[in-house]
């Protein structure tokens, strides 16, 4: 038999009167010494047992029971009668604000939508939190974090409009950014349309529950190394059972209980449904999550049933009940709360007789008024209090609730609720009535939105709750109260001057020189946050190692092996660098973190996040635009970049679109540097424009690790490599008859510049070589001026940059970089009329060779750069294009090569 086997074996009781015997003292140490004390004896006897080679299969799992007792439930602090109230009138107005911007369809034939059932099934735990627990900021605490769960957010509304933070023109204008003129309401939580108001970008599933779990890591960090008090603050989290399907959501819940993150706490909201059907209609989703939770090392509170159910379960002596509930699957579950009280007593009672026999005495409307945890307060206060004073682990709280709660027989549990954003009369009345709301029958029709008066008892308390947790929540902070000075351009002379003679070094040496200039700053170098993802050799930087220490918040328990090495191993408990292993996603979710400090803890940071360039916006494509919408302000730096420089490694290491998906996001700054000296301008001015002005941007550069000579800077240069492109140098006659542009980016410049030697050399021909630090600044240049000019006809037409720096050149334009052509592509539209622009890119999969044969292989080295520039003259009858085949000879350009987009 099979040690599976094995483990599901039930052992025959073979002495009934012995095992009696452990039961009885089993239930005398619970009656006298607590829970606490049998747990420690039980589990100290597994422990004896198993090493003594008795074999105890381990269970995740415990009862489908709440985890807190009802004898072991705090006294609830606040008036239920007013909170309840005050939930009802939110509820009502959450609903309404949906349905009327969904009443009437425009001629356009549009709809808005909107989610009523996912607040419906958490109103109470959002109003617990509100009214008892979360914390704004205030001069003596920094103030709770809440990751609000996106389709709720007009239940957030809700009650923003009763705290008189919102108005009801706000409330009408529903998901109408546009049409609103600035009054509207967005339809998730975001940051960049509404910056006073949402923290958190959290609708795209999975990304909330990670940015949360380094958000609260972070926040240690931030306490760790004395930057800011935090040990008051919690990370509060809500999540659907069904967004848990995101691989993201449970990616890094090991890394929580291993940091021991007990600032931390997760709300599940199990409502057993997700946007088209059940979660697990063949399970239990709490019971898959608490072994999941529990595996990993996380504090679990079950919040399964509200305080109806207390007296059946304490009539339950023999576990019937509880039998039932756990062999009860959750598509049962849902089909109980979308009937009726009947339905659930033959349906679920049903299975048992003595479970008919307990709810026999129950009419039907008893049996439907058993309630589920997730809607009781009293039972939510006790799974939050536990929570907040648990130590030494993350908390999750997995709340059973009903979609769509009180939303009746069109919405309640039912597969479409999620979708549901319109009611008919009849289902807004039944909502009425459901709540208690004092709208009379004749204006039901027009939905309106209700508000009590300031005096009346629910507003009187709703505002001394808030006011003694510090102020309102959601809030935004938009700017830090400090501003931290950029340094002088001059003081990253290191890396502006010439390298000398012989000496090479590349731009990733480049960036950890500025970086080490930095760190001996001393007003910047503790708000400096290096984050890494386990290639600290590869860029160089394992001097960070000792020099600034890795964060480890329980210091270093062990003796590294490279302790006798200059640049060992060596962890911190006030580490400044994050290390963050294989782990481009939670090395993302630190800079995000970092990257947002300036208004989550009113702490400009700087942080620095390098990476393989290609597993960065490929990989973690949707936090870099939870990123822009949080407005995060930092450096991205893509390693090893190019299709060809990082040579050896092969079609999935290669990159060659990075600076394309870079520009696709409004508030990211791009740049593909070539030279050091344009590495130092491009952090000095990140530095400045982010820390300093406090601008709403962050800044992604390429680095590359290709080692060559340094030309230094030319004063002058610094507005031209900010704005994208200057010229770096012309060669041969300047009024030659044969003359072109060569423009080139990253380390391909280099091949463009020794094209401009061949064409001098070999063919006559003169050049002026255009150094293009950012053809996606050029192009963002460009459509503001086009957007202008076509806004204001009548008025002197403006010039793009990069028409002005061409207009008065002369001959043909070719580009040549290491990215696709679509990177080069995008200043097309805005070169001066009538030019000749010829691309070359690296179109195409990545290839595993030198880096001379990828830069043949892909046409862009300086051959096929010398090639394109003479067809480009001979195109424009500026030379004979017999020249083109002697170029191809001379050479030797294979013309039957593959094309490398196809091959």
């Amino acid at each position: 038999m099979s040690s599976l086997e094995l483990s599901n074996v039930v052992p025959t009781d073979v002495d009934q009167q012995e095992t009696q015997e452990w039961m009885d003292a089993l239930e005398a140490v619970l009656d006298r010494e607590g829970a606490e004390r049998a747990h420690f004896l039980i589990e100290s006897l597994i422990d004896e047992a198993r090493r003594n080679g008795a074999h105890i299969p381990y269970s995740p799992n415990t009862a489908y029971i709440n985890t807190i007792p009802p004898g072991l439930e705090p006294a609830y602090p606040g008036n239920l009668v007013l909170e309840e109230r005050i939930r009802s009138y939110i509820r009502w107005n959450a609903m309404a604000m949906v349905v009327r911007a969904n009443k009437h369809t425009p001629a356009d034939g549009g709809s808005l939508g909107g989610h009523i059932a996912s607040f419906a099934s958490q109103a109470t735990m959002v109003e617990c939190g509100q009214n008892h627990f979360w914390h704004a900021e205030t001069p003596d605490h920094g103030g709770d974090l809440i990751f609000f769960q996106g389709h709720s957010s007009p239940g957030m509304y809700s009650r923003a409009y009763l705290e008189g933070r919102l108005t009801e023109e706000n409330l009408n204008y529903f998901r109408q950014d546009v049409g609103g003129k600035g009054k509207g309401l967005t339809s998730y939580p975001h940051s960049k349309i509404m910056p006073n108001f949402w923290q958190f970008s959290t609708v795209s599933m999975g990304l909330g529950p990670l940015m949360a779990i380094y958000q609260a890591r972070f926040l240690k960090y931030l306490h760790a190394r004395g930057i800011a008090d935090t040990s008051q603050r919690k990370v509060w989290v809500f999540l659907g059972d069904g967004e848990i399907d995101e691989p993201e959501s449970l990616g890094a819940i090991g890394m929580a209980s291993r940091e021991k993150l007990d600032n931390l706490i997760f709300i599940v909201n199990c409502n057993l449904q997700r946007l088209d059907g059940p979660v697990r209609g063949n399970g239990k989703i709490i019971q898959e999550l608490e072994g999941s939770f529990r595996g990993a090392g996380w504090n679990v509170v079950k919040l399964i049933w509200g305080g109806y159910w207390d007296p059946l379960f304490a009539r339950d002596k023999e576990g019937i009940l509880r039998r039932v509930m756990e062999e009860t699957v959750d598509g049962e579950y849902q089909a109980y709360k979308a009937n009726d009280g009947k339905f659930v007593r033959e349906k679920f009672f049903g299975k048992h007789p003595k479970l008919l026999e307990m709810v026999s005495r129950m009419s039907d409307e008893d049996v439907w008024r058993l309630n589920r945890g997730g809607h009781d307060p009293h039972k939510v206060y006790a799974a939050f209090a536990s929570a907040v004073n648990h130590t030494g682990q993350p908390s999750v709280i997995l709340a059973k609730t009903i979609k769509g709660y009180g939303m009746g027989h069109v919405g309640q549990a039912k597969n479409p609720t999620h979708q549901q954003k319109k009611l008919d009369t009849e289902s807004v009345r039944e909502f009425r009535d459901r709540f208690n709301i004092p709208i009379p029958d004749d204006k039901v029709d027009e939905i309106p939105f209700f508000k009590p008066s300031e005096d009346s008892p629910e507003m009187k308390y709703m505002h001394e709750r808030r006011k003694a947790l510090g102020g309102y929540l959601p809030h935004r902070r938009q700017k830090a109260d400090e501003s931290l000075p950029a340094p002088a351009l001059d003081a990253f002379k290191a890396v502006l001057e010439p390298t000398i003679e012989g000496r090479e070094i590349s731009t990733t040496q480049a960036f950890v020189r500025v970086l080490n200039q930095l760190l001996r700053d001393k007003a910047l170098a503790p708000r400096v946050v290096p984050i890494l993802v386990d290639e600290s050799r590869t860029f160089g930087m394992e001097g960070l190692f000792r020099q600034i220490g890795i964060y480890a918040p329980e210091g270093q328990k062990y003796v590294p092996v490279d302790k006798g090495q200059v640049m060992y191993y060596r962890e911190a408990r006030d580490g400044q660098l994050l290390q963050e292993g294989i782990n481009e996603a939670g090395g993302m979710s630190s800079w995000i973190a970092a990257a947002t400090s300036y208004s989550t803890s009113n702490r400009i940071m700087i942080p620095f996040f390098i990476y393989y360039s290609m597993f960065g916006f490929q990989r973690f494509g949707g936090l870099s635009w939870a990123a822009g919408d949080m407005l995060a302000r930092g450096f991205l730096l893509g390693g090893t970049a190019g299709r060809t420089t990082l040579n050896g490694e092969g079609l999935q290491h290669e990159d060659g679109d990075s600076l394309v998906h870079a520009s696709l996001i409004p508030n990211c700054v791009a740049y593909d540097p070539t030279f050091a000296h344009e590495v130092a301008v491009i952090i000095q001015s990140g530095l400045k424009r982010m820390m300093q002005d406090q601008e709403d941007v962050f800044f992604y550069m390429t680095v590359m690790n290709e080692n060559y000579a340094q030309p230094g800077l030319n004063p002058g240069d610094e507005d031209g490599i900010r704005r994208g492109m200057y010229k770096l140098r012309s060669v041969g006659k300047a009024r030659s008859k044969a003359h072109v542009q060569l423009m080139g980016s990253g380390t391909i410049l280099r091949e463009v510049m020794e094209a401009q030697e061949l064409l001098e050399k070999d063919w006559g021909v003169s050049s002026d070589i255009w150094s293009m630090t950012s053809f996606s600044e050029l192009c963002r240049d460009g459509m503001d001026v086009a957007r202008w000019n076509l806004l204001h006809p009548s008025e002197p037409q403006r010039e793009a940059y990069v028409t002005k720096m061409l207009k008065d050149t002369r001959g043909p334009l070719i580009a040549s970089t290491d990215y696709v052509k679509s990177w080069a592509e995008q200043i097309r539209p805005y070169l001066p009329k009538g030019r000749e622009y010829r691309v070359l890119g690296t179109d195409g999969f990545g290839r595993s060779d030198y880096r001379s044969q990828l830069r043949e292989f892909f046409e862009i080295d300086r051959h096929f750069v010398v090639l394109s520039a003479l067809r480009a003259l001979a195109d424009e009858g500026v030379i004979d294009i017999k020249k083109c085949a002697q170029a191809i000879a001379k050479y030797g350009i294979d013309p039957e090569k593959a094309n490398p987009h196809h091959d």
